[in-house]
Order: structure tokens, then sequence, then C-alpha cells
């Protein structure tokens, strides 16, 4: 929760500039022309400069997209101008981010705001929670899914929102912070009881424990039953009310306690207390073994996000290009997409650069969702630079020769590679040799 600086990229329209409070609400907008063809590298350094020193910036989000490694130098320099305020620069994804832009929801939260600019507000929120943004574009847009058009695509739609909601189930949602979009993938919630609790938000203030959810109108008992586990209220009277323990096992957590003669506050988080406490002995007819082992193991830490550390990629200065890029360069990158024939890897030069399947790991590699993942920051070695077309091939395996000359390399055209390069093996070529003795025997026969 720290106020962020949206910068979404651009050359001739400008750089996007959208600041947002801790809690993620828009708070000032403005667009600088520091690049070609304008150049006002000083003027955009001066505007940005008073927009974070007049909102308390702390963390500044950089889109991926054209102008990017420009942008992020700009970033650099005011960083150093200004010191005194500990700001911290970021490149994240902005896959989406212009489908966001122009959708429904972003008109109706954004009416007045320019279509351009409420793409650097997505770029900012996303850093400070990349999942309450995400969920509103849908997922296909973001473009991780090899072939997604070629499939039933009412079916694929039901799977990737049954995922999503999966997702923010497991790592609970802030009710005083979240968004409609946010709170309708919750188990038990629809758009319009969503729409509900924002709303009374919104009327009456935060809500001072999960019990007051039931004071939004057409949220029942039955559709509290479904939900109140997933949600929290970090800052309400009761703690467990900002952990994943659900409002029905409260008695049983009381129970506990009244047991070791201790408070909840003073429970929570105490390994070597919860260590002694004998799960079998809580057990009846409505919470069993496994059930109470949750308990106590969400009491021990609470409200823990499942969600592996952010981990962001340093991409190496002077490296902005495909021109500059040379075979052997060791450069770190972060894993766009990944497919059955390897990993495309973001350099940060604009152009992804593919792994091949068989370049990923120094072993047999069946599936290459098994070493690598989207999101992943890895180190990798430029095997080859195919300038002409724009391709790049890199290896995963530091001891990995480039290819001779007339040879190719591991950046197989992908589109030849649909098998993954692992199905039937291919069959050897002849040696030149045979091919031209091949060749001269069909000569022969023509000749006759």
């Amino acid at each position: 929760p720290r106020a962020t600086l949206g910068l979404d990229p651009g050359l001739r329209t400008g750089v996007k500039v959208a600041v947002v409070d801790q809690t993620g609400k828009l708070v000032d907008t403005a667009t600088i022309y520091p690049h070609e063809p304008r150049r006002d590298w000083d003027g955009s350094l001066h505007t940005l400069s008073k927009l974070c020193e007049k909102h308390g910036v702390q963390l500044i989000a950089i889109g991926n997209g054209t102008a990017s490694r420009e942008t992020d130098k700009l970033a650099a320099e005011l960083i150093k101008l200004r010191p005194e305020l500990h700001m911290t620069k970021i490149v994240v994804s902005e896959a989406g981010a212009s489908v966001y832009s122009a959708s429904e929801l972003a008109a109706r939260e954004f009416p007045d705001l320019d279509v351009s600019l409420r793409g650097a507000v997505s770029i900012a929120r996303r850093l400070q929670d990349p999942l309450a943004e995400l969920v509103k574009i849908d997922p296909k847009s973001i473009g991780v899914g090899q072939y997604q058009h070629d499939v039933n695509q009412s079916r694929l739609a039901r799977a990737l929102d049954s995922v999503v909601e999966d997702c923010v189930n497991a790592v609970g949602v802030d009710v005083n912070m979240a968004s409609a979009a946010l709170l309708t993938r919750i188990s038990g919630l629809n758009p319009t009881l969503a729409a509900n609790i924002v709303a009374h938000r919104d009327a009456n203030g935060p809500f001072p424990s999960r019990a007051a959810l039931l004071d939004v109108p057409r949220l029942g008992p039955k559709t509290f039953e479904q939900a109140a586990g997933f949600l929290r209220v970090t800052s309400g009277s009761n703690p467990l009310d900002a952990s994943a323990v659900h409002p029905e096992a409260y008695p049983l957590v009381e129970r506990i306690l009244a047991d070791i003669k201790k408070g909840v506050r003073e429970l929570m988080g105490d390994s070597r207390a919860l260590g002694q406490i004998k799960a079998e002995r809580y057990t009846d007819d409505r919470f069993g073994l496994p059930t109470v082992q949750d308990i106590l193991k969400e009491l021990d830490k609470p409200g823990r996000d499942p969600r592996p550390e952010f981990t962001t990629a340093s991409f190496k200065e002077g490296v902005e290009d495909l021109k500059d890029l040379t075979v052997g360069m060791i450069l770190e990158g972060v894993v766009t997409n990944v497919t059955n024939f390897g990993a495309f890897v973001d350099i940060g030069v604009h152009q992804d650069g593919l792994v091949h399947v068989s370049a990923l790991a120094d072993r047999f590699v069946k599936d290459p969702h098994s070493v690598v993942k989207a999101g992943q920051v890895v180190k990798v070695k430029v095997l080859e630079v195919d300038l002409p077309r724009k391709r790049i091939a890199l290896t995963m395996r530091m001891g990995d020769q480039p290819p001779a000359a007339g040879q190719g390399g591991n950046g197989r055209d992908a589109r030849d590679n649909r098998g993954g390069g692992r199905g039937p093996a291919a069959k050897p070529q002849r040696e030149p040799a045979m091919a031209g003795s091949l060749a001269s025997a069909f000569a022969k026969v023509l000749k006759k």
C-alpha cells in the first residue's frame, strides 16, 4: 500500500502519467514528451518531480511497451534527482492495459478520464496489487495461451473464469479496499451484490467486522456463509476477521482459547503454543480433523498471502534494441509465455527471445511448463540474433556455444515447432556424398 506513479510509455504521443494513492485511488494525471520528436527531457523531469513530491510517491511503475527502456532511463534520472523521496522504479507488464482502457468497466470507473490515461492508472495499480487489477481484464486479452483462438471459446471462457475465481479465493480480498470487479470473483457474490457492498462501504465507511456485511442489501445468511471466509477485514475489532478462519469456526477458536487461557491476539502467530495444541481434542460432528488442522495453521500465520515473493528482472544497461545484442551475452529476463516448443523471454529490447525446449535445462525436458512459468525471472545467454526477421535465439544452459556460421541455432521458427521438437525422431539427413550420389543416379535415369 504505497503511493505509486504509473508511466505508460510512448514516443510521438508522449508518456501518459497517473498517480494513485496507497489505496489505488487516482489522484493526479499528466502527459509528458521526453522522447522523439519533442525531446522535452528536462520539462518532463520537472513535471514528474513535482507530482512525486506533492503526492509522496514511493513506487514508479513503468509499462514494458514501446519506449519502455527510454522511459526507464527517465525514471532512473528522476530517482537520482530526488533521493530524499526514496523512490523505487519497476518495469511491469502492460499486457491487456489497452483492452481495459477501452472497456465498459473502465468507462464506468473513470467516465471523465481520457482513454489513453486509463492505461497508466492500470499500470500503477497492477504493481500495487496485480490480482485486483488483472481481474478487470478478460484473461484471453493478456495473451499467455498458445492457440487460444483455435479452441471452443465458451468452454475456454468457463475454464478461465474458474481459474481466476480459484486464485482470488485462495488469496482472499480486503473487503474495505476491493473493487466491485474483484468482489464479483468471490464465491457466492454476483455483480449486483458486489456493487451493493461497494455502495454500502462508500455510504457508511469501512466495514468494522465481517458480521457487518449482513447489513448490505440482498446479502443474506446463506451468501454470507459462502463468501465470509474469503473476505478480510484487516482493521476490525476481531483479529480473526483478518484471517482465513471462517466465522462459523470462531466458537472452535474460543474453545481452544479457553483451554489454554490465552487471548486471540496473544495466540495468533505463537508457533510454540500452537504446536502444543492437540487437534484431535477439538474434532466433533461439525469440524473434522483436517478442518481443525487448517484452522491451527491459519492461526500460526494469519492472513498469509499464498503468492510468492515479488521479484523483477534487472535489464542490462545499454541493451535497449536488437542491434545492441551480441552473441554470447548473458542477460536477465522475464518469461512472458510458455509454449510446447519452449519459452519466450523479455530481455528488454522490445522483442521477446525464444528459449527452445531443448535449451531450457541440462536434461531432457518433455513439458516446458515443468521448468519455467510466465512471470519467472531467468538468466539467459544469447545464441543467435536475426536482425532482418527480428528473432532472438536464447538458451538457459550457460555452457551452450553459438552455432557455427551457416548452421541453425535453437531459435527455430515457432511455426515449425508446434510439436515441441520432441515428437517422433526426424529422419537423419544424408551425408553430402550420399546425397550427391543419389542426385547423379536420378540424372542418369532422366537421360535414359
